[in-house]
């Protein structure tokens, strides 16, 4: 249908907008009037035109419900009263915002970018590292089309919004069913995942309410707008008196911990004799909203079961963002917690720390530093003068609950070394608590915390995979808080008898059997450690073997969690259909997805195991560690940056990167089984010369002549080596690659030829065998200092106790590549896969996102590299590897 041509007699769109939008404000022809209670009580004059735009008021104006039916009398033309109830306590009044959007109109939203992680400052740019750090104007952090700005300082007109604002403003679209304002709720809430937020934003998603007023945050622009109406809509509402005669018509109105919001906006209500009472629709029959909420209460008295809010699908996408930060930062937020630890006892006595969650008491402000919103609540003044970040309460009592803490400590996603240092994370985090327990903190009970951490040392660390001399000192740990052995010594034993029955099967292997096969079957069944379900049944059958550990041998996967694709533009039945497509249903019974994978043998006889997809197990527990690197955006295409290298089952293996650009600006991370002749390659490390503090002036800021698409790092001084490469061509799928290794002296080059493979035969996969090599090294210079970008440290062959003859090995595996910000995770699952000497298996994807550690211009080129990175800004990757 062709469009009326705008015409001087015809108003156009924009001007029945306008009209419309005016007579919202000025509450004028309005033909009902929205009588709202709950965490505030006022009433609405509006117009069902407008409002049925909304799933909700669609349902209640047009579904044949009473309100359905306009009640007027011949002699009243004041508007219909229908009172609505909202019990759902995360509602605010974020909700008029709601209500604006459907009119058109409503305050545009900001945020602090002080709350935005972003790929150079990824724990938000007040935990940026470096001791020429202060807060400067970096420009806008967020994307055009969410619509929500990020300048330096709040615009006018403007509505603050903080974490708390948009939990509450994703609920309330949520339940009204607006599904633009959901989105853009949702999708700010993605990206400003951090440390201040992450707490709030994961009991949001576990259905604990969108928590109390903002305090770290209550300074400056953010400074009580918790109890402001939003900024253009003081004059929408009336507000509402608890003595007003006509406020008795409402019932069970529902209590909140804290006092209703009081404001001045509007005139007192007029009494109307025409009422309808709607309450909102919570669903209280899932088995959610019935769980012990595990941070209240104490000892001795009953738990009154607490309402649980879940939005389904969106609840759990924002649980996926925070539990992923969680495990990508979970070891530096812990440092930052021993620190702020220290400064009780004397060490820093400049900063006073509060038990309670985001509470900090701060000794003075280094006046002039730090932005308005800052000042005051976001830094603390350390030694030398320098701002420090304010360190929120993660580990501590009064941030992860125990069960959290077991989850992400045990997690094959957290990002630690190894499996020594996830028990020393995981001793350092439990005394930490136990301490405050002690003190007479508030928090969970004893039994409740200790029923957490017992299966956390027994289950949650990977001992068989530690050296002896690690197991004998970790015998003789002793906990200070209990007195008690932090490890049982049977755990201990059962995890050598374990090391030593796996060495037993490698080592005692003839010569002549240990090629082998290229089928699936004959892969897996090579050392005869896969066990069905029917056989690990009839091992279970007797009571010692109960509490034994199976792990699963996966099959080919892939899997993202925690992103925020597909949000624009998505309708209410995409958003709630956000978890379908992935294969895997991440809720808060699993962790949201990153759930240590192993069952105990006695879920295979109660069938408790079935729902998992593996069909075949092993009693060994994988090897698991972490990879880290640095100026990945600073490596030439076909060169390789390789992690340090590890020992595992008789093999040494280390993970490496590479930039790929045959079909676009592509990352490849492969797993590489290093030969134990070879000379073991650098690893990737962190520049650690001192650099000079950066411009100030925002238009100096880049990487080369052309603009850069994502945040850009400070330029160096002259004479930096720049490093650039071309060739832009489209994005491509995942795409399985195996890699052999040749020798060094050899020109760059590709060559292709099929194998066979066990991954999917669809587009979406793709699998190849080549020939890649070339350095990696690159020099420049950095203030007359020689800077080698990458940077590479030369690295020593780890310990090895004993050697696996074979010259092929079949293995599983899984990288979990965490992104720029840690606010999102792809996880690569690999099925057993033949592993020759100096043979590699990995991937290249565009899912990887190499936008976020490959710096790329406009016309989707790389950028030119002209300064190193902070130490924090890396790839970082986990790795889950396991013989068969």
């Amino acid at each position: 249908m062709t469009p009326t041509p705008a015409s001087p007699t015809r108003p156009s769109p924009n001007d029945l907008q306008s009209h419309l939008y005016a007579s919202f404000l000025q509450r004028k022809t309005a033909d009902v009037a929205l009588r709202i209670s709950g965490s505030w009580n006022a009433v609405y004059r509006l117009h069902r035109v407008v409002l049925i735009q909304a799933g909700y008021f669609q349902s209640l104006f047009t579904s044949g419900f009473s309100e359905s039916r306009a009640k007027r009398s011949s002699h009243r033309a004041d508007s219909e009263y229908i009172d609505i109830v909202f019990d759902d306590l995360n509602i605010t009044r974020a909700g008029k915002v709601c209500i604006a959007r459907l009119y058109g109109g409503g305050p545009p939203l900001w945020i602090s970018p002080t709350l935005i992680p972003t790929p150079t400052s990824p724990l938000t740019p007040a935990f940026s590292s470096g001791p020429d750090y202060t807060p400067e104007q970096q420009g806008t952090f967020l994307p055009a089309t969410l619509d929500i700005s990020s300048s330096f300082s709040l615009p006018e007109g403007h509505h603050p919004a903080s974490p708390r604002f948009l939990l509450s403003l994703l609920a309330t679209a949520t339940f009204l069913s607006i599904p633009s304002v959901a989105s853009q709720a949702l999708s700010a809430i993605l990206r400003t995942v951090g440390p201040h937020t992450v707490i709030r934003y994961l009991n949001f998603a576990l259905g604990r309410g969108i928590g109390p007023p903002d305090d770290v945050f209550s300074g400056g622009d953010y400074a009580d707008r918790e109890s402001e109406p939003a900024v253009g809509l003081e004059q929408v509402a009336e507000l509402i008196v608890e003595d007003d005669s006509s406020f008795e018509s409402l019932v069970n109105t529902p209590t909140r911990e804290d006092p209703p919001v009081v404001s001045s906006e509007g005139d007192s209500a007029k009494e109307e004799p025409k009422h309808s009472h709607i309450g909102s629709a919570v669903d209280n029959d899932s088995d959610a909203d019935s769980e012990y909420h595990e941070d209240v209460g104490g000892q001795g008295t009953a738990q009154i079961p607490e309402p649980i809010y879940y939005y389904g699908a969106m609840s759990d996408k924002v649980g996926e963002a925070a539990s992923c930060w969680l495990t990508r930062w979970g070891i530096d937020m812990l440092r930052y917690e021993q620190q702020a630890l220290s400064s009780v006892v004397g060490k820093m006595p400049e900063v006073r720390w509060s038990s309670s969650t985001q509470q900090t008491q701060w000794a003075a402000d280094r006046p002039g530093s730090a932005p308005p919103e800052m000042r005051g609540s976001r830094h603390a003044v350390g030694r030398a003068g320098r701002i420090e970040p304010a360190v929120p309460v993660i580990w501590r009592r009064g941030g992860l609950t125990a069960r959290w803490v077991r989850g992400i400590l045990s997690s094959d996603a957290l990002f630690v070394r190894g499996e020594k240092e996830r028990y020393e994370m995981a001793r350092d985090v439990v005394e930490i608590r136990r301490a405050a327990r002690v003190a007479g903190e508030t928090g969970e009970p004893e039994e409740v915390e200790e029923a957490e951490f017992e299966p956390l040392f027994r289950e949650g660390i990977y001992y068989a995979n530690m050296h002896l001399d690690d197991l004998m000192a970790i015998s003789q740990d002793r906990s200070p808080s209990t007195g008690k052995p932090i490890v049982p010594l049977s755990v201990l034993q059962a995890a050598h008898w374990n090391y030593s029955a796996l060495y037993h099967r490698i080592t005692a292997r003839a010569l002549g059997s240990s090629s082998p096969s290229l089928s699936p079957s004959g892969g897996v069944k090579e050392l005869g450690l896969g066990m069905s379900d029917a056989d690990i049944l009839k091992e279970s059958l007797q009571s010692e073997e109960q509490n034994a550990a199976f792990y699963p041998i996966p099959g080919d996967s892939s899997l993202r969690l925690g992103d925020s694709t597909g949000l624009e533009g998505a309708s209410m039945e995409q958003l709630f259909d956000l978890g379908t497509k992935k294969g895997a249903h991440s809720t808060e019974a699993n962790f949201f997805g990153l759930e240590q994978a192993h069952r105990p043998a006695a879920a295979f006889v109660t069938g408790s195991a079935s729902g998992s997809a593996a069909t075949q197990w092993t009693s060994h527990p994988p090897f698991r560690f972490a990879v880290e690197f640095w100026d990945v955006d600073a490596l030439k295409e076909k060169s390789r940056l390789h992690s340090h290298t590890v020992w595992y089952a008789g093999s040494l293996y280390n993970v490496y990167v590479q930039v790929v650009r045959k079909k676009g600006i592509q990352l490849g991370i492969y797993l590489h089984r290093q030969s134990t002749v070879d000379p073991i390659p650098a690893s990737s490390t962190p520049v650690v010369q001192m650099l000079p503090p950066p411009p100030r002036d925002r238009s100096v800021v880049g990487r080369g002549s052309s603009a850069s698409v994502s945040s850009p790092r400070p330029p160096s001084l002259a004479g930096s080596s720049i490093f650039r490469s071309h060739s832009p061509a489209p994005m491509s799928p995942l795409a399985r690659t195996s890699t052999t290794a040749s020798a060094p002296t050899s020109p760059a080059a590709a060559s292709s030829s099929a194998l066979s493979s066990s991954l999917p035969n669809s587009p979406g996969f793709a699998r190849s065998s080549a020939n890649l090599h070339g350095s990696s090294n690159s020099v420049g210079s950095l203030a007359g200092m020689p800077v080698m970008l990458p940077a590479m440290v030369p690295t020593g062959a780890p310990p090895q106790p004993y050697r696996d003859p074979r010259s092929a090995v079949s293995a599983y595996f899984t990288i979990a590549c965490a992104s720029a910000t840690g606010a999102s995770l792809t996880r690569f699952t690999s099925a057993p896969d033949v592993f020759s000497v100096s043979q590699s298996w990995g991937w290249k994807s565009s899912s990887l996102r190499a936008e976020e550690y490959l710096e790329v211009d406009a016309e989707g080129q790389s950028a030119a590299v002209v300064m190193p990175a902070r130490r924090e800004v890396s790839l970082r990757a986990t790795v889950v590897l396991g013989v068969v």
